[in-house]
């Protein structure tokens, strides 16, 4: 028959919890004494109930008192260790840093022309290469942005003449129509002067008249029998109508 899997969870029944204690208790204590035969090591094992009892094993021979000590000590010396290790890492990593921080600072003195003095041949031709290639780099980038401004100063100059081209339009149409207004201003005037003129006489000539207009028929002269005789013409040369 096939022993089911128990299940690890805190037992409620209150008395079969106590038998468990019990069994698992005995159990434990034994596991410890096997292990500390079968391979020569110091084991001690400490268990509270839940009640507060409290049971323990020990197979050292001092007790279970040495083992605890034993194990202060060796705990605060991990602690300390690995306190001493971590101080170790940052001063190397510090030192580590401030070489780095030394070889660039040597090395930007060097590419400078600066403390040359220790160098051999390949050092030299090294640094001078290493030169070359930033100046090319460096030129590269110079002209690129050169090109991209000269693209842009294009860009603004095209704008600024359509601009103007399209002022130059707007301005030709002002032109025009000042032309046709002046023309036309300078035609006006004649006409609106006869007008005036025509009425100030007719004005001149009813105030003479007493607001009455007077036609006289002149009379006609016959310089022979035969002739016809002429229009009759009026005594007035104008007539004003008011």
């Amino acid at each position: 028959m096939v022993r089911g899997k128990t299940v690890i969870e805190k037992i409620k029944n209150t008395t079969s919890r106590q038998v468990t204690f019990s069994k698992r208790k005995g159990g434990l204590f034994k596991k410890a004494r096997e292990l500390g035969v079968l391979c020569d090591a110091q084991v001690g094992v400490l268990l509270f109930s839940n009640t507060g009892r409290l049971y323990d094993y020990s197979n050292s021979n001092s007790g279970m008192k040495s083992l605890l000590e034993r194990y202060q000590q060796v705990k605060e010396g991990q602690q300390f260790m690995s306190a001493s290790a971590q101080a170790k890492f940052w001063q190397a990593e510090g030192e580590r840093l401030r070489q780095q921080l030394h070889n660039l600072q040597e090395n930007n003195r060097q590419l400078l022309g600066q403390h040359l003095s220790g160098l051999g041949l390949e050092d030299l031709s090294g640094l001078e290469k290493q030169l070359e290639t930033s100046l090319h780099n460096i030129r590269l980038a110079k002209d690129q942005l050169t090109i991209d401004e000269i693209e842009e100063f294009n860009k603004k100059g095209n704008l600024v003449h359509q601009e103007n081209v399209e002022l130059h339009k707007e301005l030709n149409i002002i032109h025009q129509e000042n032309i046709y207004l002046q023309s036309k201003l300078n035609g006006q005037p004649e006409a609106n002067g006869a007008i005036t003129s025509s009425s100030s006489q007719c004005s001149i000539a009813a105030r003479d008249g007493a607001n009455l207009v007077r036609l006289e028929l002149s009379k006609p002269h016959h310089a022979e029998k035969d002739e016809e005789p002429e229009s009759p013409t009026l005594g007035y040369g104008e007539i004003c109508v008011l």
